[in-house]
Order: C-alpha cells, then sequence, then structure tokens
C-alpha cells in the first residue's frame, strides 16, 4: 500500500504507476470499497492520510480541506460556527460493513452520496465548488474556484462527483457551507399507503415550506422510535427560526391535519445512508426516479422492503440476494430513472452490473472522458464498468 502525505506524493506515485504500467485503487478509509464492481489492482493508493483543513472562512461560507479529512470532523468544525455542510452526507458505512463516522469527504464526494437536506440545498455536486486533483498522467491541476458561478465552460467538479475515483485522485477540495438552522422539528403523518404517502409528500416539495427531509416507510420497516405507523408513514422535517418555523407548521397542518410532532430526527440519516437496511439478507438496490412515478414501482416490485426519500425521488428496495434486478431495472428505465446495486456480495457485483448499463452514445462519451483524464486506465480500472 502507497500513503500519499502531499500531494507530490499522489503525483510520484501516479507517475511511478504508469511508468511501470500498473494500476492503482484510490481509497481513503475505505467505507465504501464494497460498493461498485470488484476491482483487481496492482497497488492500493492511500490518500486517507491527505487530511485536514487548509481554510474555513466562516463569514463567506467557504471551506476547503483535504480529501482524506473525515465527514465527523468537517462536522464538528461547522457545528462550532452553527453551519452546515447542505447535502448532508450520509454515511454508507455501516451498511456497508464499515464502523460508523469513519467516511472522508473525498470518498463521500466520489461517491456522490447525498443525505435527506440536498431535498432542499442540492447534492454534493452543488456544493463543491472547486478541486485540486491529480490526472492520468501524473499532472496536478485546479479547476473551479470559491464563488458558486465561476466558470463559462465545462464544470470538472461536477464531473468527479460520482465517478468513484476512476477519473483522477483528488488532492484538495473547496465546498460551499450554509448556516445552520435555529431549530429543527420531526413530523410524522401515520397509516398511509404508498400513492397516498408520495402524494403527500410531492404535496409538501412543491409547496413553499422548504422541507429539508421528505421521506417514507411502509409498516414493514417498524421502528420503535416512530410508534404505530399503520399501512405506512411519511416524515417530513421542517427547520427555521421559531416564529417562521410556527408558521410552517401551521401550514403543514393545513395540508395534512393528521401531522404530528414526534422526536426522530436521526431516521432520516437512517433512511438516507441506508443504515435501516444493514441487518437484511438480502441486495438492496437504490433507485432513481420521476416522484411520479415512485409509488407505482414499488407497488409493482412487491418488495417489503423499501423506504423512499426526497419524495420517493430515491427509493432503497430490498431483493432477493443474487438476483439481476433486472425486472426493476427496465421499470426505472421505462419511467426515465435508473436502479443502482449498493449492496451485494462480490460474486454478484462481479456479475451483475452495479449501474445501469448505458446507451451506446453515452457509453462513447464515456470513454472519451476517461481516455481524456486516465489514458492507461491506471485508476481504479472496472470500478463502475467493465472496460472502463
Amino acid at each position: 500500500m502507497i500513503s500519499a502525505l502531499t500531494e507530490a506524493d499522489v503525483i510520484d506515485a501516479v507517475r511511478a504507476a504508469r511508468a511501470m504500467n500498473r494500476t492503482l485503487e484510490i481509497t481513503g478509509a475505505g467505507t465504501k470499497r464494497a460498493y461498485g464492481r470488484p476491482m483487481f489492482c496492482d497497488d492500493v493508493l492511500n490518500v486517507s492520510t491527505l487530511s485536514g483543513i487548509v481554510k474555513y472562512e466562516a463569514a463567506e461560507l467557504l471551506l476547503t480541506v483535504l480529501p482524506g479529512t473525515p465527514v465527523a470532523e468537517i462536522t464538528a468544525l461547522l457545528e462550532s460556527k452553527n453551519q452546515r455542510l447542505g447535502f448532508e452526507p450520509a454515511d454508507w458505512g455501516p451498511l456497508l460493513g464499515t464502523p460508523i463516522g469513519n467516511a472522508t469527504i473525498g470518498g463521500v464526494l466520489s461517491a456522490d452520496v447525498n443525505g435527506a437536506a440536498a431535498i432542499r440545498y442540492g447534492r454534493a455536486r452543488d456544493s463543491l465548488l472547486g478541486v485540486r486533483a491529480v490526472n492520468g498522467m501524473g499532472e496536478a491541476y485546479k479547476a473551479g474556484g470559491k464563488v458558486v458561478k465561476n466558470v463559462t465552460g465545462f464544470d470538472l467538479p461536477k464531473l468527479i462527483c460520482g465517478a468513484l475515483g476512476t477519473l483522477g485522485v483528488l488532492t484538495e477540495v473547496t465546498l460551499r457551507v450554509y448556516p445552520k438552522p435555529a431549530q429543527s422539528v420531526s413530523i410524522i403523518v401515520r397509516d398511509v399507503n404508498v400513492e397516498d404517502g408520495f402524494a403527500l409528500l410531492r404535496r409538501v416539495w412543491q409547496s413553499p415550506l422548504e422541507a429539508t427531509a421528505l421521506a417514507y416507510i411502509p409498516a414493514s420497516l417498524p421502528l420503535a422510535q416512530l410508534g404505530y405507523v399503520g399501512e405506512g408513514a411519511a416524515l417530513i422535517r421542517l427547520e427555521g427560526a421559531h416564529e417562521p418555523l410556527k408558521e410552517k407548521i401551521a401550514a403543514l397542518l393545513a395540508i395534512a391535519p393528521a401531522a404530528q410532532q414526534i422526536e426522530a430526527s436521526s431516521f432520516f440519516e437512517a433512511i438516507s445512508s441506508g443504515a435501516i437496511f444493514a441487518e437484511q439478507s438480502c441486495d438492496l438496490w437504490r433507485i432513481s426516479v420521476p416522484p411520479s412515478e415512485a409509488a407505482g414501482i414499488v407497488r409493482h416490485m412487491g418488495s417489503p422492503l423499501f423506504a423512499a426519500d426526497w419524495a420517493g425521488r430515491f427509493i432503497w428496495i430490498g431483493l432477493e440476494a443474487g438476483g439481476n434486478g433486472a425486472e426493476l431495472r427496465a421499470l426505472c428505465e421505462c419511467a426515465g430513472g435508473q436502479a443502482t446495486l449498493v449492496k451485494a456480495d462480490k460474486e454478484t457485483r462481479q456479475r451483475v452490473a452495479p449501474f445501469s448499463p448505458e446507451s451506446p452514445a453515452r457509453r462513447a462519451v464515456t470513454k472519451a472522458v476517461k481516455a481524456a483524464f486516465d489514458p492507461q486506465n491506471i485508476f481504479n480500472p472496472g470500478r463502475m464498468w467493465k472496460a472502463v
């Protein structure tokens, strides 16, 4: 294993791998190594030691850090100034078999892991303003800047989000942060079926309430802290200063008279991270579909193991272990969405493409981008698709 303490170390490692025609597995804390296709690389480049706060400009709502910085450290720093990461990164560690609280910011960005509040503040790619990285030629480069609108051409930081380290090695990231709301309330609407629950969440999403979490769970996922849920439960989080928050709650009650306040703030994280499925012996899929199509897909699949986030925009669905997910993928494709296999054993992830197959046109673009950033296919080869 090669450990990088500085950007210069990363450059040296990449140039050496290029010269010897060796491949590199890019890893940090390793909380998402079980996500994506299994890899067989010649060496491991560990960047978890490339850690620390570079610059925190609280008044400007800007934070620059090294990629190996733990998310927990960043969260604690921001909380000291009553600020937060808007995309509320979810911790997939427990779901994928690693301890909670170990995720690094580089891993979160590379996997594009977003939490419940991203429905209000935008996803990780919207908060990532600038990066420093090393490409497959062993060249350091900088992209983006420190303002929200900083380029007129191709926005490279957004491209890196979700690429799982296949395009390069992050060495520094600049993030936009947000003020932390003064108060937060969790609200439940019990005993609503899938269709009615999703319809309610969509209505709230389309309202001026600016909800920071909109989730749904079925009766098949009983949780003691929620109490009785009946056929299912819609969960809503509202935030703000005291008086505006009171007005939001009153407006919500006009939409959903049966809504009740509960103590369930941590449950939104459990849904976003998939942690509520950590002990289930199933393959876990995460689908992304138009919210209006979500209820129909859930009903068609008939799995009792599911939970929805973002008013149905993202849904976890547990299916029988070892399956290929073909039916689910076909439904999602017809709805204009996609299905990703997040949790399965190594054999299944080797046999079943974790990410939706690409159309020929998109495949050509993917190959061209990969060739531009990493022409020798050094970084995480095969992590997303067999040939890339």
